[in-house]
């Protein structure tokens, strides 16, 4: 059996308002950088898993995306999978 590294990356959808990036935005300026056009914050989510193929892992991976990692009605999610 192999194990796989995978690094979720989760972001708001570009049609929803992320009240978060754009508090950090006021801010980054409140600190003297200047010419930030846009702002957004996701999130990030590294698993280490065991499995016989990349495709089963996949599969794994497509679920916790879909019912824990991400609320898909109003982010997208995507993934890198590197065997260990």
């Amino acid at each position: 059996m192999d194990q796989f590294e995978v690094q979720v990356f989760i972001r708001l959808r570009p049609s929803v308002l992320d009240p978060a990036g754009e508090a950090i935005k006021s801010a980054s300026s409140k600190l003297g950088v200047e010419g930030i056009k846009s702002l957004r914050i996701g999130k990030m989510i590294e698993v280490k898993i065991d499995g016989n193929k990349e495709d089963e892992i996949k599969e794994q991976i497509d679920l916790l995306c879909n019912r824990l990692f991400a609320n898909t009605v109003i982010e997208d999610y995507e993934y890198s999978i590197k065997k260990l």
